[in-house]
């Protein structure tokens, strides 16, 4: 057997065991952010917290593009490609949607609940540091992983932000600053939107066509 055989068998088994090891990694941080999402969406409701909804919206967006990111694993650049344009029009439609959460805010808003605020909002901190870190050594393998880390990221940002919205309306005793972080995080989504959405129309203009799933 020659060495070139064996060198690639090698790679080979290399590859299978990085692919098993992410499909592991993706149903950890799609189990966290499901979680995570109803505990911030409950939270968000008691405190009244625009913030804290906007951030339980991203973790349920979150959650679905780490399914969709273990659909698109070992398949063919155009299938990873698609997987993240849908992830980029999916992030788009969450930031619509939390500035529809800013203007029933804006309209009808009383300061929320502060400590509440604090109490999920470091606990969702946790659990998405936690992802960020499994999903670390993955972030560079193609464009449907490093879309998918730009939504972890984002996470962490937003997780900071509602903490301290929390301490502004603690100091203010207004909504404001709850409103504030929260038009912060839709234009964060809006910005990974565009981002993701750029990326992956590269990616999907340039992949062969019939392009196959990974043996």
């Amino acid at each position: 057997m020659s060495a070139d055989c064996c060198s690639a068998k090698g790679d080979a088994l290399a590859a299978m065991a990085r692919t098993a090891a992410l499909r592991r990694v993706l149903l950890a941080v799609l189990a966290v952010n499901a979680l995570l999402f109803i505990v911030e969406f409950g939270a968000g409701l008691v405190a009244g917290s625009a913030a804290l909804m906007a951030d339980s919206v991203d973790m349920l967006g979150d959650a679905m593009v780490y399914g969709i990111s273990l659909y698109a694993i070992g398949r063919g650049v155009r299938w990873q490609a698609g997987a993240a344009l849908f992830k980029g029009a999916f992030i788009l439609a969450l930031g619509l949607g939390v500035l529809v959460q800013i203007g029933v805010k804006i309209a009808y808003g009383v300061p929320p609940a502060t400590t509440l605020m604090v109490a999920v909002g470091a606990l969702a901190l946790a659990g998405n540091l936690f992802c960020l870190r499994l999903l670390w050594r993955f972030r560079r393998d193609d464009v449907n992983m490093s879309s998918t880390f730009e939504c972890s990221r984002n996470d962490v940002i937003a997780n900071i932000g509602v903490i301290a919205a929390a301490g502004g309306v603690a100091i203010t005793g207004a909504a404001w600053p709850d409103i504030l972080v929260a038009s912060l995080i839709a234009m964060l989504f809006l910005r990974s939107a565009v981002r993701v959405g750029v990326e992956a129309s590269r990616a999907w203009r340039h992949a062969p066509r019939g392009t196959q799933a990974a043996s």
